[in-house]
């Protein structure tokens, strides 16, 4: 492989995964009914809408979930793969229920990460600016909530010391490295298509 192609990679890598945030935060502002006036969801809904809208008119919703883009979702961690793996000289023919199962696995592993990094982020501005009316604050506090409701339901009031993210980290960190990697594993993913885990 030459130095060309891992720039290549690396860089197709980089704003393939870029878009594909976007179009998996797409689906997740939805499903969590997020603020659909804030600034940051118009850039979302925005940056989607071109793919999506011809998706949207062979995949309706179902229940108040947004199908289209989580296919959307899937179908772009799908063509990624396909390019990384053609891009380092691997033939993609015969493996395309193989590639599909990858892609999901890939657009799981992805939303795990997207709630995980957003406690992180909700857990240092409740330090540093609690009640902020920042759109970005106020759109990650919109993601941890549905999140973290079951576990303070479970969690005894401890006098406003709220510990239910430390929870919510245990739980995500759990189903990253029991499923996702297990489900990596067993599917026979190759370590090339590890930065997408």
């Amino acid at each position: 492989m030459t130095g060309l192609n891992t720039a290549a990679i690396y860089v197709i890598q980089t704003l393939g995964s870029l878009y594909l945030l976007i179009v998996l935060l797409r689906f997740i502002l939805q499903l969590v009914r997020a603020d659909f006036y804030n600034p940051l969801s118009q850039f979302v809904v925005r940056a989607t809408k071109p793919l999506l809208n011809p998706l949207r008119k062979i995949i309706p919703g179902f229940g108040g979930l947004d199908l289209a883009s989580l296919v959307l979702a899937i179908l772009v961690q799908l063509l990624l793969m396909i390019v990384t793996l053609t891009l380092m000289g691997y033939g993609v023919g015969g493996y395309l229920l193989q590639l599909l199962i990858w892609s999901i696995i890939g657009v799981t592993s992805l939303f795990l990460k997207v709630f995980f990094f957003a406690l992180i982020i909700s857990v240092i501005l409740s330090w540093v600016a609690p009640g902020s009316h920042n759109p970005g604050a106020q759109l990650v506090n919109q993601l941890c909530e549905p999140l973290l409701m079951p576990f303070r339901k479970l969690l005894p009031n401890l006098g406003g010391l709220d510990i239910s993210p430390i929870f919510a980290f245990i739980a995500l960190k759990l189903l990253d490295m029991l499923v996702i990697g297990n489900l990596a594993a067993m599917t026979g993913m190759p370590q090339i298509l590890s930065p997408f885990l």
